[in-house]
C-alpha cells in the first residue's frame, strides 16, 4: 500500500507538491482571515508564488500566532465542523482544531499509509493504549486509520498493565500502540506474573511521544531496554495535531516518511532560511488537503534533520531523523548548548531509576540551570554520583541532581487535564 506519489522520482513529487501549494494558496485567499491578511499586509501575490523556493517570501506562522489568532484561521463555516481537537499545550495555552468531514477521512488516510509503512495490514489486530477522548487528536487518528486499513483495533486506552495483558492474552493482538516508556511497565508486570512476554503474539510496537533512536537511528538506551526483554520490532512515528500528517518508520527504520501528498516539508534555521542538507533546523510545514485549519509555511518548533536518499522500502520521499529537541526546550548549561531528550537517554540507562523530571529555570544572573529531580528503587551516594559521570561522559556537564519520593514526580508528570506524561517543567517563561 504505498501510494504513487511516494515512489515517484524527487522532481516528480517536487511538481507534484508545486501543484498543491498552487491549491493551498488560492483556498487560503479566499477562505482565511488569517491569511488573507498576512497576504495583504505582505504585499504578496499568491499567484505569484508556484514553486517551493517561492515559499520564502511568504512569513512563517508561530505557535504564538496561531493562539493569539486561533478563530482566523478557520476556513470553514462552523457547520461543517464535525470534530473539535485540542494540542496539548506543552509550550503555552493549547490551541483548537477544527476538523471537517473531509479532515478526518484524510487523518484516516494519513494513519492507513502510515501503519502500512511500517508494515501493518489488514489481517492483523492493533491494541491502542493512548487516549481517544479529552480532545486527543493522535487517539482518534490511530482508530480511523486502522479501520480504513482493514484491520482490528482494542481501543484499551492509556495505562493500566493489567487490563492492557488481560487484552494482549484474550484477543492476541500483533502490534502495540504505545509510549515506549508505559512498555517497560508492560514488561516489569509480566516478569512479576509469569507472563512469557516472548509467546504473547505481539510482533511490534507503533511507538508515540518518546524517541527510539539517536540520530546514526541506532536504538536508544529506552529502545535497547525493552528489545533487552521483549523480541518486538519498535516503529518510531512523529505527528502533531498543528501537521494533520504523520511521520512514521518504514521497516528500514532508517527515519520517519515523508507523505507529498499531505504536507510540504521545510527546515528553517533562525532567519527562516533552508538549511544545508543534513544539518538540525526547524521543521516548518504546510498542510496539504486540510478543509478546516490549514496551514502554511507553520513553525512547529522540533529541531530535526533530513535525509533525502531513497529507502531500500521503494519510497523516495524525505525522511525525518529523530527530534534533537523543542526549540524553546533549548537550554545554555555552563557553554554548553543541550536538549532535553539528551538527558533522556542518560537516564533511561540507569535501571535503578524509576521516573524523573527535568525542572529549567534561570538563575539570579540570567543563565539557565538544570534541576533533575529523580524516584530511585533505592538512593544512594553512588548513584548519584554514577549519573552525574554519565552526564559528564556524554554531554561534558553534569547538572544539579535531587532524590525524590515517586508519587511526588508522578504528580508533577501528571498534572490535571494531561494526556500524556510532562518529562520537562521550563521555569524560564
Amino acid at each position: 500500500m504505498i501510494p504513487k506519489i511516494e515512489q515517484a522520482s524527487t522532481l516528480e513529487i517536487k511538481a507534484f507538491q508545486e501543484g498543491k501549494l498552487v491549491e493551498l494558496l488560492a483556498y487560503l485567499n479566499e477562505n482565511s482571515a488569517y491569511y488573507k491578511t498576512v497576504f495583504s499586509e505582505n504585499n504578496i501575490d499568491v499567484h505569484s508564488i508556484k514553486t517551493l523556493e517561492d515559499l520564502t517570501k511568504i512569513p512563517t506562522t508561530t505557535k504564538d500566532q496561531l493562539q493569539q489568532y486561533n478563530d482566523d484561521f478557520l476556513c470553514v463555516p462552523k457547520s461543517k465542523i464535525i470534530d473539535y481537537v485540542t494540542t496539548s499545550g506543552t509550550l503555552g495555552d493549547p490551541v483548537t482544531f477544527a476538523l471537517t468531514d473531509n479532515d478526518l477521512e484524510r487523518l484516516a488516510y494519513n494513519e492507513a499509509i502510515s501503519f502500512a509503512c511500517a508494515g501493518v495490514n489488514k489481517e492483523d489486530v492493533l491494541q491502542l493504549m493512548t487516549t481517544i477522548d479529552r480532545r486527543f487528536m493522535a487517539g482518534l487518528a490511530y482508530f480511523l486509520g486502522v479501520r480504513k486499513l482493514g484491520a482490528g483495533i482494542i481501543r484499551v486506552g492509556a495505562g493500566i498493565p493489567e487490563l492492557q495483558w488481560d487484552s494482549i492474552l484474550k484477543f492476541k493482538p500483533s502490534y502495540l500502540i504505545a509510549v515506549p516508556s508505559f512498555l517497560l511497565k508492560l514488561i516489569e508486570h509480566a516478569e512479576q506474573h509469569d507472563i512469557d512476554l516472548n509467546n504473547s503474539g505481539v510482533k511490534g510496537a507503533i511507538c508515540i511521544g518518546e524517541p527510539l533512536r539517536e540520530q546514526d537511528f541506532s536504538l536508544n538506551s529506552l529502545s535497547q531496554k525493552i528489545k533487552a526483554k521483549w523480541n518486538i520490532e519498535l516503529y518510531s512515528t512523529y505527528a502533531s495535531t498543528e501537521m494533520n500528517t504523520a511521520f512514521t518508520e518504514c521497516e528500514q527504520q532508517q527515519g520517519g516518511h515523508h507523505h507529498p501528498e499531505l504536507i510540504i516539508v521545510e527546515i528553517l534555521d533562525e532567519k527562516d532560511n533552508p538549511v544545508a542538507p543534513g544539518e538540525v533546523g526547524e521543521l516548518t510545514i504546510s498542510t496539504l488537503g486540510v478543509e478546516g485549519m490549514p496551514l502554511l509555511r507553520f513553525k512547529t518548533g522540533d529541531m530535526v534533520s533530513a535525509h533525502k536518499e531513497a529507502c531500500s522500502c521503494g519510497r523516495n520521499t524525505l525522511r525525518l531523523g529523530p527530534v534533537v529537541g523543542r526549540k524553546k526546550q533549548m537550554i545554555k548549561y555552563k557553554g554548553t548548548t543541550l536538549y532535553p531528550p539528551a538527558m533522556n537517554n542518560i537516564l533511561n540507562d540507569f535501571n535503578e531509576v524509576d521516573s524523573y523530571i527535568i525542572e529549567i529555570s534561570h538563575n539570579e544572573i540570567g543563565t539557565d540551570e538544570i534541576l533533575i529531580k529523580i524516584a530511585a528503587k533505592a538512593t544512594s551516594e553512588k548513584l548519584l554520583q554514577n549519573i552525574k559521570d554519565h552526564f559528564r561522559a556524554k554531554l561534558r556537564v553534569a547538572p544539579k541532581i535531587e532524590f525524590h519520593d515517586k508519587k511526588e514526580i508522578q504528580k508533577l508528570q501528571f498534572p490535571k487535564m494531561s494526556r500524556k506524561p510532562i518529562l520537562v517543567i521550563d521555569k524560564r517563561v
